[in-house]
């Protein structure tokens, strides 16, 4: 697996592991964190998807026949609804992998592959938020990866059940 430089073209692939990720989540009964209708449905969603692979750091995991592994989006500037720090920081905007691939270590890499970022820009902290609905299962993922459960937050958008979400910090 290697780790290349995305952009701009990466965004229907990106769109396509998004879209997978909530088929499998349906699957599970899971729909909590990101719903039933897939990213590429939701034209906000998708410009979201555009917009991030447009505007920040897009880093892809490929497998050796090139095939997209996972893609991270990484900026150093946080989402409006995660609180301020002290000093820069790297944000993990979006995290993603092939859920076919699923323990074979994409996420892994593309996680210290972040780090390695952070430490290139001479940043001291790595954040990501993350859904801390259901059994917290995935806060418990990035504490694997070794992350610090940090402050809690809840999204309220009209129409729609709060989304609660947990924001984690490592020090690269």
């Amino acid at each position: 697996m290697k780790i290349r430089t995305g952009g701009p073209d990466d965004a229907p692939a990106l769109l396509a592991l998004l879209d997978d990720a909530v088929a499998w989540l349906v699957s599970l009964g899971r729909t909590g964190q990101w719903g039933t209708e897939p990213w590429s449905a939701r034209p906000a969603a998708a410009e979201r998807v555009r917009r991030y692979a447009r505007d920040h750091l897009v880093r892809v995991a490929e497998t050796v026949d090139g095939r997209p592994a996972g893609v991270c989006v990484l900026a150093e500037e946080p989402p409006k609804y995660a609180p301020p720090v002290a000093g820069r920081e790297l944000y993990v905007r979006l995290l993603v992998t092939d859920r076919a691939l699923s323990g074979s270590g994409v996420g892994r890499a593309l996680v210290e592959d972040a780090a390695a970022e952070a430490r290139r820009r001479g940043i001291a902290l790595l954040r990501v938020d993350c859904y801390d609905g259901d059994d917290h299962r995935l806060v418990r993922q990035y504490e694997a990866l070794g992350f610090t459960a940090a402050d809690g937050f809840t999204v309220e958008a009209p129409g729609r059940e709060p989304w609660p979400g947990r924001i984690l910090e490592r020090r690269p």
